[in-house]
């Protein structure tokens, strides 16, 4: 208890000496950010059809990387608690060569339509699927989501079909989805940014640069992980073009004092705080649930933001290193239960734009509604999920699904996206 006491009180040091007034709108960054120098001419601004390939001589390059990786022996009964089981990661690999079928996956990758387009500079590359019928009299809806780290666009592909014909899949079917889904700059299809200074305000402009040229002046927005905050700037930037904002992961970045004093007081007067039973249970003990679970899992985001091309050259050299340094995260991140089992079970502004959060249980962090409503004041549904982790799409894309189709015809219902912009 003592311990906890004297990190709050330096918590709350750090936050008057750092803390700055707060803006409540962010401006668009349109930048530049190709090789080079910004050219005279106006940008490519076509949409071209995009489509997934591979060759033999990339496969067998590949091979021959698996056939040549090092291996190291694990810690006896180690399991996951010190990253990827090394015995497990060589079952992976031996899947990975003699058993995964690379041809039939790039079949399932272009299962949907893929696009590429030059903004600010670089290739952003989408997934855009329209719904394959739409009852008479009925308009889809835009939707834009956005993944994270080390996810990709990839994890939607199990949602897509769920939001675009829910009718199909047993979902109430009053509101249909037409979903956009970029690869983040530098990630998947889409090209990396060459100069430095691009951000998550950055990604932001970008994107809604896309849903502009796509012709959606009014859209819906879905995220998690870089996809909340991206998606959360995007709010920021044209609060009067974004109907709705759907977040499975609303993390709170500017501490105020009141968040600091609910994290010494809030698990013995929960209701002074607004923490609801359920927020109590996921933070308290707030050292190993909040500060500690953070410190454990957060190593890879210092090596990132502050060295990420030395690490940058090991991971994109080695595809079982690259392998060992996501598979663990997608373990711990899924539940972190998950540590135990030898296969790993495999702010800045405030939002004003009507805001819905599905909160996992098993979230790497978790925010309760009473925190995420200083930063985000229009939540217009706030639900605990029963189950699932930080990729909400991949792991629980129906419950993610019926959140998203609750939240938007709320949305809609009650016209809020008309009364915001009054």
């Amino acid at each position: 208890m003592l311990l906890e006491i004297f990190l709050i009180l330096g918590g709350i040091i750090i936050y008057f000496l750092v803390s700055k007034k707060k803006e409540e709108t962010l401006p668009f960054k349109e930048g530049w950010w190709g090789k080079g120098q910004k050219p005279d001419t106006e940008e490519d601004a076509t949409i071209r059809p995009f489509k997934v390939e591979t060759t033999e001589e990339e496969l067998s390059d590949l091979f021959r990387r698996l056939d040549q990786a090092r291996f190291t022996e694990p810690l006896e009964d180690s399991c996951f608690h010190y990253g990827i089981n090394l015995a497990y990661l060589r079952k992976v690999v031996s899947y990975w060569k003699n058993q995964f079928n690379w041809k039939k996956q790039v079949e399932v990758l272009n299962k949907y339509p893929h696009f590429k387009t030059k903004i600010q500079g670089i290739d952003i590359h989408f997934v855009h699927v329209k719904p394959p019928h739409l009852p008479e009299g009925q308009s889809a809806k835009p939707l834009l989501m956005v993944h994270g780290w080390p996810g990709s666009f990839y994890e939607f592909y199990k949602i897509i079909p769920l939001l675009t014909d829910p009718a199909s899949h047993g979902l109430n079917s009053e509101h249909v989805f037409e979903v956009i889904c970029p690869s983040i700059p530098g990630y998947g299809f889409s090209e990396a940014p060459h100069k430095k200074g691009f951000n998550s305000v950055s990604a932001a402009s970008v994107l809604y640069e896309l849903m502009l040229r796509l012709g959606f002046h009014e859209f819906y927005a879905q995220g998690g992980d870089w996809g909340w905050l991206i998606c959360t700037n995007l709010a920021q930037i044209a609060p009067n073009h974004l109907k709705g904002l759907h977040l499975n992961l609303a993390s709170v970045t500017n501490m105020g004092f009141t968040h600091l004093l609910s994290i010494l007081l809030g698990r013995y007067l929960p209701r002074l705080f607004g923490f609801h039973e359920e927020d109590v249970r996921r933070m308290f003990p707030f050292l190993k649930k909040g500060l500690y679970r953070i410190l454990a899992e957060s190593g890879y985001a210092h090596i990132q933001a502050t060295t990420p091309d030395t690490v940058g050259c090991g991971l994109n050299d080695s595809p079982v290193g690259l392998a060992a340094y996501i598979l663990e995260k997608f373990s711990v991140w899924t539940d972190p239960e998950f540590r135990n089992l030898e296969d790993g079970g495999l702010e800045r502004l405030t939002v004003q734009v009507p805001t819905g959060i599905a909160s996992f249980p098993n979230e790497v962090m978790h925010t309760p509604q009473a925190w995420a409503q200083k930063k985000y004041t229009n939540i217009v549904s706030f639900h605990f999920m029963p189950r699932g982790g930080h990729f909400a799409a991949l792991e629980e894309p129906e419950l993610l699904a019926e959140d998203i189709l609750q939240f938007v015809g709320k949305v809609e219902k009650e016209q809020l996206w008309t009364k915001k912009r009054k």
